[in-house]
């Protein structure tokens, strides 16, 4: 099975799941769970039906992949899939409101459209909703057992991102950020989720201990490449491609690798410290951070580490049992070599 035949197939029954889960309860609450229609891109900011950019479904797709890939019924994982894609939604709510972030996918953030409380109260709403979606697996024959398993994996990945959301928050503050510890925090922040997500699927098809923990190490290892090809966009991403402006982070002072690497270099760093300690950056702060990430080999350090996350990715799969499903998790594979091919 290809990528585009498993996107056809199984985006559809993840959608129509999160959909059941966010069914309005009654009609004096339409309006609360259009809010959270109006993030996932159903609705449009007149909380009128609609087809806006929703995220790429990552997390679920990884999920129900990795269900089938791991000999498993995947429609099996469609509850967990629904409540991981929920989940990631919650963070990226709550993200929006503490990095103040006033567009996503090139739309207004709900907190900026609707105000600050709403979109807190809307973030909580989808992590509850998101725990609510796993308890339908027992509906989908999953074994009680097996649930358990599932929903104390599931809550040790959000106090997870939660650590990882902390860390990068504090990162702000300061400018000694090395490379262990930016990449600890994308463990937590980025990584704990994406690992999470084939570690379900997994567990849900029964797979054996070894092979369930072959998807997790896939998973990790693919949200490490993820994130560190999302840093080099940030910085050096064509702006009409990603949406955002040109080095935005480096505007906003963010430390992803790239800069992180290059604060210690011994021929940039000092230099790099110095501007990162100075007063906020304009535009025409960035000719000399973008000379100083070049003396560092700043790009050529982040895509070699994005090379070998890849290559860690695609080892974790080669190393699933014979019973392994190939043709999804060939699915898997070209799913990881697109995600590191992204210009946005």
């Amino acid at each position: 099975m290809n990528l585009a035949r498993a996107d056809e197939l199984y985006l559809p029954m993840i959608e129509g799941e999160m959909r059941a889960v966010l069914a309005p309860a009654e009609p004096a609450l339409a309006r609360y769970y259009a809010m959270m229609a109006y993030h996932l891109g159903w609705m449009d900011d007149g909380l009128e039906p609609v087809v806006a950019p929703a995220g790429k479904r990552v997390r679920p797709l990884l999920c129900v992949l990795a269900c089938a890939a791991a000999g498993g019924d995947p429609t099996r994982a469609l509850p967990a899939a629904a409540g991981l894609e929920l989940l990631h939604n919650f963070s990226l709510i709550h993200d929006d409101i503490e990095d103040d972030s006033a567009t996503r996918r090139h739309r207004p953030t709900l907190w900026s459209l609707f105000g600050m409380p709403q979109a807190c109260n809307t973030g909580d709403a989808m992590f509850s909703l998101a725990h609510l979606a796993f308890q339908r697996l027992v509906e989908h024959e999953v074994p009680v057992p097996v649930v358990l398993h599932c929903l104390r994996v599931f809550d040790e990945m959000c106090v997870a991102l939660t650590q990882g959301q902390y860390l990068d928050m504090s990162f702000e503050a300061r400018s000694d950020v090395s490379v262990e510890d930016y990449l600890a925090m994308i463990r937590g922040k980025t990584g704990a989720l994406l690992a999470t997500a084939p570690h379900i699927g997994a567990l849900i098809a029964e797979a054996t201990p070894a092979d369930a923990d072959a998807y997790r190490a896939f998973g990790a290892a693919l949200g490490k490449a993820f994130q560190l090809q999302d840093d080099i966009l940030g910085i050096w991403g064509d702006p009409a491609v990603t949406g955002k402006s040109a080095a935005s982070d480096i505007l906003s002072k963010k430390k992803t690798l790239p800069v992180a690497y290059a604060l210690v270099h011994p021929s940039a760093g000092a230099g790099l410290q110095a501007l990162y300690r100075g007063p906020a950056f304009s535009m025409n702060d960035i000719p000399a951070v973008l000379v100083l990430l070049e003396i560092a080999g700043a790009r050529a350090y982040a895509e070699e580490q994005v090379q070998q996350a890849t290559e860690e990715a695609h080892a974790a799969l080669q190393v699933t049992g014979p019973h392994a499903e190939r043709g999804h998790q060939a699915a898997l594979a070209e799913l990881l070599d697109g995600l590191m091919t992204r210009q946005s």
